[in-house]
């Protein structure tokens, strides 16, 4: 993986500029490629998610559809959003997706990860983990929890999860 900060330009026909990924994603947005690829993807706590096409995405990996008022409240009462987009300057597109609540403190747990399985198996879900977690932990946050299913728990064991004891239901995640 190529990874570069959020003021950086990238060589090819899909330039993005300090300002562009400023005003696409917000503050705070992470760039990054993949080598050999042309594809520019964005992590983004800041850019407003279409309810619809997140509704798209989640049904994409599986989920049951979520009436979509239960699902903006649901994001009204996170602590932190985060989307994961494959960046297009007239249409990024949504590919990813994660939540996180908790106090705000001193915990919070992540909730909803999904990346479409187009892009799966590409390290996109590694770096919107790696996103989450800087961010948690600029917030001040240092212990984080994660429910995930029983068939991809071993991805977030390769990350450095620390799994629960029976290993099958959740991960605890705690910053140095």
């Amino acid at each position: 993986m190529i990874f570069r900060n959020q003021g950086s330009s990238i060589k090819g026909s899909n330039n993005i500029s300090k300002d562009e990924l400023l005003d696409i994603y917000g503050l705070n947005s992470y760039e990054f490629t993949q080598k050999n690829e042309e594809e520019i993807f964005v992590c983004s706590k800041n850019k407003e998610l279409d309810l619809i096409e997140l509704d798209q995405l989640l049904q994409t990996v599986g989920w049951s559809r979520r009436p979509i008022r239960r699902v903006k409240r649901a994001l009204d009462f996170s602590i932190l959003v985060v989307s994961l987009w494959r960046h297009d300057n007239k249409f990024p597109r949504l590919v990813g997706f994660a939540r996180c609540t908790g106090d705000g403190i001193i915990e919070a747990t992540v909730w909803d990860v999904a990346v479409n399985p187009v892009y799966q198996g590409k390290g996109l879900g590694r770096e919107l983990m790696k996103y989450i977690l800087k961010e948690l932990k600029t917030i001040g946050i240092k212990k984080v929890t994660l429910f995930a299913d029983a068939e991809v728990v071993s991805f977030y064991k390769r990350q450095g999860w620390t799994l629960e004891p029976k290993g099958s239901k959740c991960a605890f995640w705690y910053a140095n």
